[in-house]
This record gives C-alpha cells, structure tokens and sequence, in this order.
C-alpha cells in the first residue's frame, strides 16, 4: 500500500509541474498554478475531520482568493486550469482516503485588498444533489451538450461547426441520454478515432479524446453542485 501511495503521489507531483510548466511563459511574477495547487492539498489536510473509522471528510467546495492581478492571470486560462486543479484535488483526496459530502467545486475570486503572490482559500462542507454536465472541449471552446444529439462537423448545418477542411460537414456525433455517452461517426471521408482507435460507434467515456481530422474532441461530464445546497460550514486558510 505505501510503495501505491508513493507511486500516486510521484503522479501527482508530475501533474503539477506538468501543470505548471504548461503555463509558464504566461507568468512572470505572483502566483502560479502549482501555488494554487499546494494551497488546496494543504487545506484538505488541515480541514480533515475524521467521522468514523472508514470515513474522513474534507471540504468540497473551495474559493481561491487572489490579488486582482493574480486573479487575472488566472483566469485567462480559462476552465482547463479549473478542470486540472479539480483532478489534482480528487487524486489527493483518493491517495488519503478522504471523502467529499458532496460535488468538488473550485472558483476563483478577485480580493482587492489582496497582496499579489499571496493565495488565500475558503473552504466549506456543502451538502446537495449533484448535476452532471456533459461537454466537449474543442480548439479551446468549452460546449455544453444540451441535447441528445450533437453532430460536429464543417458544415454550417453541424451543431458543432469545426473551420477544419479535414472534416467531412456531419462528420461524428455524441449521444447523451442524461447518463451514458455514445459517439459515432456519420460516413465521414477520413474516419473518426476515440483514444487513438479508429471508431465507427462506441460508448463514450469521460475524458475521452475523440480525434476528427485535425481536431481533438475531448469529452467530460463535470459535477456540480445544485442550487439547493446548504452550506455545512466555511473555513479560511492562507499561503
């Protein structure tokens, strides 16, 4: 069991500085997404309560607080920073047996009065349903599948326009009945691929990458609180 932990906390380690490497060149100064990431591991170690032998319960619901600045830097990035610090978290959460009470859910705010470089986190135990969001992450563009069927394509008549000429018009299509996923391939010319498999229809499983010409689809089901959660309690740490 160590020599597991060992090797998962290694994977996490290589996920952070892959995730800080990747942005990089976009920060100069303040902080920086691996400052982000070690903040929230440090706040689930010190929130962590222990409920009964077999579970122990750590905060699911996080606000990031950064200078304006830092904020900004942040949050041009945009959901891929949110979608990687969300992965990293739950890794964290696996490798120290932790449980969450309800959706993990990560934002982050803008503090004025905040100095730059300096990372503060608000956590709290939020209990609630969860609603599951199916999208697909293409050129950058997060899309929201809001129907049970979405074509990508060239075409103008696609659901899903791709400026890719090595696509057919109606080249693939994902399916969603509100909790399964299927993609299959319309007929197209070049074919479709799902996770470097050439495909015709197939079950379609979160952070599947579907490769159409020369686009990369990569496909998520995000968890979300809903609106009717009650808040369990709110805690502050620093960096």
């Amino acid at each position: 069991m160590r020599k597991f932990l060992g090797l998962l906390d290694s994977f996490e380690r290589g996920l952070e500085r892959a995730v800080n490497g990747a942005f990089a060149k976009t920060f100069k100064s303040g902080v920086q997404p691996v400052d982000i990431t070690s903040a929230l591991r440090r706040e689930l170690d010190t929130k962590a309560a222990v409920v009964d032998r077999d579970r122990i319960l750590v905060p699911n619901r996080f606000t990031v607080r950064l200078a304006p600045m830092d904020h900004d830097r942040m949050a041009s990035i945009g959901p891929t920073l949110i979608d990687e610090l969300s992965q990293l978290v739950q890794r964290h959460a696996a490798a120290q047996h932790y449980s969450f009470a309800s959706a993990l859910s990560i934002v982050l705010e803008s503090v004025p009065s905040q100095s730059e470089g300096i990372v503060e986190i608000e956590s709290a135990n939020v209990k609630g349903t969860v609603a599951w969001t199916p999208v697909l992450d293409i050129a950058g563009k997060r899309h929201p599948i809001t129907r049970s069927r979405t074509i990508i394509g060239r075409g103008s008549d696609a659901d899903i326009t791709v400026d890719d000429s090595s696509i057919s018009r109606k080249h693939v299509e994902v399916l969603w009945d509100g909790n399964r996923a299927e993609v299959n391939d319309l007929g197209s010319t070049n074919g479709s691929l799902l996770n470097g498999v050439r495909v015709d229809k197939a079950p379609l499983a979160p952070d599947s990458v579907i490769d159409i010409g020369r686009t990369h689809i990569v496909f998520r089901v995000l968890a979300k609180a809903s609106d009717g959660s009650t808040d369990q309690g709110r805690d502050k740490g620093r960096r």
